[in-house]
């Protein structure tokens, strides 16, 4: 039982035995620093309950704290707050608990318990992955990680966007001036060709609509009229239609593509158990137009398109089958989350990681799914997330100015090592530990300076202020893991023996805190989808680290007791920095 749980009971009993009154809840919370006191019981809320002076009530519950609780060794009342003092014997008993127990804080899963599926990065089949999808990746990953920490059953998905226009738009530019030049002559990564030549179309289409705006022709009916827009949707139309040429050169420009992709992915560090293609599940969904009419689910217009009215709701009308039959992206979507489930019956819940501009699209959806009646439709989260800008400005791939995914962790790595050099910490290193290293410690700055802050804000990214070795930064963290690992190397006596210790020095005693706080941590990331959480509670524990390191003697300590109490402290805190990381998708180096 925590603390908190122990404490909570002994509250509960000293209000009744004083006051004769039954309560439902105790609020804590952490004591403030400038108070002496290791957690707080909130009074205020007690008035309800208790009529009086909120001091005096404090003090009374202290006192029979003080007398019936074993683990409380002094008390004081601050207004309305009562600020309980914990006896070094319960935090290092709980130290002793945790020491030996790996994956403090992560919880088995319960297989009695539904499964979550988990979508991210999905991208279109046109062009690389950039700077947009990096975000998604990081957050998608993160939170299944989480998610799995928390004791959740986890499956890792995506939709690959791999037909409609913008694909025909690449096949076409390709085929026109592309010279039947492939990955393998040209030495490109298949998803940059691809992207190459939807740059390409770009550039080409605008100056056909110039050539027709010079003609006299408005611009908009100029981008409609374009030839090459139009040779390219008469493509689309063929693709459906299962023309072999167009399906052939679709299979193999996308073949491209997947190769390009899972490159990245693995530079990136992220991974999936199922996959779903767009080109398999733009047709689901439509069956259930007829079944969402037979149920008044939907309804149906004069022109014959059918819709959800969703007014009752707050919401519009939304369409989900246009009047020539066709399904539209809301009946698809409804269709890839029934086959899902039909996949996976396991699953009863669903993580979508997808920008703030679709937030609207996702609150629609979870509402028809609700009303067609599926009871796992409760269970459905969007996993919203602000827009990523650089320093220079925003990203536009139509251009040829998107910030490459690929570029970026190279330029990370590169920044890593120039950093590195100028601070000459690598003594005794060979050449491919070093560019080992970079790519660890660059990769961390990137992912630990998304990761920490909250999905729904917009990010300025900075490649060199995320490679600081000072401040709430991955490399700082990275650098305090090293250090203990140094310290662990340089302990030349048996550390892992058993010790009886019997009074802590106050800066052991907030490490321990600190500590016993990350099951919980871990629950709320859990529980709001933010990886955030994690990363931020990881900054405090190494701040906490380093206090404790400046302090305190670790392996100069005065009796052999407290050398070995302060290197097992040293080697939890870093197993928990380890763990933490983790879940983040961030290595830990041994050595920096």
């Amino acid at each position: 039982m925590i603390l908190q749980e122990t404490l909570e009971i002994q509250v509960k009993q000293a209000v009744k035995s004083a006051f004769q009154v039954d309560i439902d809840t105790v609020e804590f919370q952490a004591t403030r620093k400038e108070f002496a006191g290791d957690i707080t019981v909130v009074v205020f809320p007690l008035l309800r309950f208790v009529k009086g002076n909120p001091v005096q009530i404090g003090e009374t519950i202290g006192a029979y704290m003080l007398e019936h609780a074993t683990d409380v060794k002094a008390f004081n009342v601050v207004k309305g707050f009562l600020n309980l003092e914990i006896n070094d014997s319960y935090y290092i008993n709980f130290f002793n608990n945790i020491y030996k127990q790996d994956h403090f804080g992560f919880v088995k899963p319960n297989p009695e318990e539904k499964a979550i599926m988990v979508e991210y990065s999905s991208p279109n089949t046109n062009k690389p992955l950039h700077l947009g999808h990096i975000r998604n990746n990081l957050l998608g990953y993160s939170v299944a990680e989480i998610l799995k920490a928390s004791g959740k059953k986890v499956y890792k998905t995506q939709i690959i966007n791999d037909r409609g226009i913008h694909i025909c738009k690449s096949m076409l530019a390709w085929k026109r001036f592309g010279n039947g030049e492939t990955p393998e002559s040209t030495g490109l990564k298949g998803d940059k060709l691809v992207g190459n030549y939807y740059v390409k179309f770009d550039q080409e289409y605008k100056t056909e609509i110039q050539g027709l705006v010079a003609k006299g022709i408005p611009e908009e009916e100029a981008k409609k009229q374009a030839p090459l827009l139009i040779e390219a949707q008469e493509m689309l139309r063929k693709w459906e239609a299962g023309d072999k040429a167009v399906v052939e050169l679709w299979e193999t420009m996308n073949g491209w593509v997947y190769n390009g992709f899972n490159e990245t992915y693995k530079n990136l560090g992220v991974d999936f158990d199922t996959l779903y293609y767009e080109s398999n599940t733009y047709l689901l969904g439509k069956e259930l137009v007829t079944e969402g009419l037979k149920t008044g689910v939907f309804e149906k217009a004069e022109d014959g398109s059918v819709w959800c009215d969703l007014t009752d709701e707050g919401l519009d009308k939304k369409i989900v089958q246009r009047a020539d039959g066709t399904a539209v992206y809301m009946t698809q979507d409804i269709g890839t989350a029934i086959q899902r489930i039909k996949d996976f019956p396991e699953v009863g819940g669903m993580v979508y990681t997808v920008g703030n501009e679709q937030d609207y699209h996702f609150k629609v959806l979870f509402l028809i799914l609700k009303k067609l009646g599926f009871d796992w439709a409760e269970n459905l989260y969007h996993l919203s997330y602000g827009m990523v800008d650089l320093p220079s400005g925003k990203m536009k791939s139509r251009e040829g100015t998107v910030v490459d995914a690929d570029d970026l962790i190279d330029e990370m790595a590169q920044t890593a090592a120039e950093i590195s050099e100028e601070l000459g910490k690598l003594d005794g290193y060979t050449e491919a530990e070093k560019q080992e290293l970079y790519k660890v410690i660059g990769l961390g700055a990137l992912k630990y300076f998304i990761l920490k802050v909250d999905p729904k804000k917009r990010i300025l990214f900075d490649p060199k202020e995320s490679i600081d070795f000072q401040g709430n930064t991955g490399p700082f963290i990275q650098y305090t893991y090293a250090r203990i690992q140094s310290i662990i190397r340089k302990a030349d006596f048996n550390y892992k023996v058993s010790v009886v210790k019997i009074d802590l020095h106050i800066k052991e005693r907030e490490l321990i805190k600190q500590l016993q706080s990350f099951p919980e941590v871990v629950q709320f990331a859990a529980e709001q989808h933010s990886p955030a959480l994690i990363a931020n509670y990881t900054y405090n524990l190494v701040k906490e680290f380093n206090s404790f390191y400046q302090n305190v003697s670790i392996l100069g300590a005065d009796t052999e007791t407290d050398k070995i109490f302060r290197v097992q402290l040293s080697q939890k805190v870093a197993s928990t920095i380890k763990d933490a990381f983790s879940v983040l998708g961030i290595q830990v180096p041994e050595r920096m």
